[in-house]
């Protein structure tokens, strides 16, 4: 079983194994079809890890985000990260990191559309390089592996699925993933798993879960948009809980805001799992009604 939260706040490190060099133009309105010059652009590093040390940040929660970068992308990652102040640590990868654009409607006729560019797939000396850094950290941290991971299962991969395997034996390890990384860590001891009601119906947990089955993961958290938020506390007791209703302007970031928040109020603040979720979904309903990340005014 994975170790109970640490008595102290503990350091927060993230991983992203997918990011994204994301640029956001803003017409006043837009159609397909057609050329159009955007009224604004603006440029942002993307990726689940990235969002969640972004809150934590605002938090005051010590954190380190995790990322592969490769090109002149990634370069432009790493340099928006230093100058916002955001803790990372980089690590080099021979393909560009991917690349990706928001198109957002000033007149509201319709939502925003996100265009992602090809998945990239850290190099094994990236990975490599990542699981070394891990096994340097000292014991009664917490990882958050976040996000798509392209080429989790490949040979490469081996170190870091046994850093990670290392980790969750003399640390805290959380998950908020999908695709075959879900599917890795839903067979493990995690002391969480955060990750939407769609990707629990891809691996087959979903009625395992709504019968109070027993799972080797310790904490559930299973978020469906601006539906309710099923919870499986650390006492294997299932409750719902209803988000703040809000008029969602962009959906973006806001589930790894949650993570961010239920991170922050479970150990640092020392809260049960059930009440830090509902600390958390105040601010990650304010998220969804902001067109940014974590940029929100603070909720009532």
């Amino acid at each position: 079983m994975s170790p109970p939260p640490p008595a102290r706040a503990p350091h927060v490190f993230t991983l992203t194994g997918n990011l994204l060099a994301e640029r956001t133009l803003e017409f006043d309105a837009w159609s397909p079809g057609r050329t159009q010059r955007a009224a604004a652009e603006s440029f942002q590093v993307g990726g689940k890890g990235i969002n969640v040390a972004r809150m934590l940040t605002r938090l005051g929660t010590p954190n380190t985000a995790l990322c592969f970068t490769g090109g002149a992308p990634g370069a432009e990652c790493e340099a928006w990260l230093a100058q916002r102040g955001l803790g990372h640590r980089a690590f080099p990868t021979l393909a560009a990191t991917r690349s990706g654009v928001v198109v957002r409607d000033r007149s509201g006729a319709t939502r925003e559309t996100t265009f992602l560019g090809a998945d990239r797939a850290p190099d094994a000396a990236a990975l490599q390089a990542c699981a070394a850094f891990l096994e340097a950290q000292p014991d009664g941290q917490v990882l958050a592996f976040c996000g798509s991971f392209p080429g989790w299962n490949d040979p490469a991969g081996a170190p870091l699925r046994a850093a990670l395997e290392r980790w969750n034996a003399r640390g805290v390890l959380v998950a908020d993933t999908y695709g075959p990384p879900l599917a890795w860590a839903a067979a493990r001891p995690l002391a969480l798993v955060k990750v939407n009601a769609d990707e629990v119906r891809s691996i087959g947990a979903t009625d395992t879960l709504a019968a109070g089955h027993p799972t080797v993961v310790q904490r559930w958290v299973v978020s469906d948009g601006p539906r309710p938020i099923w919870v499986r506390d650390e006492a294997g007791q299932s409750h719902t809980l209803t988000p703040p209703v809000v008029r969602e302007v962009s959906a973006t970031g806001s589930g790894d805001v949650l993570l961010a928040c239920v991170l922050h109020a479970w150990l640092v603040r020392g809260l049960p799992l059930l009440g830090a979720v509902q600390f958390a979904l105040p601010y990650a309903a304010a998220n969804a009604a902001h067109p940014g990340i974590a940029e929100f005014t603070e909720p009532a």
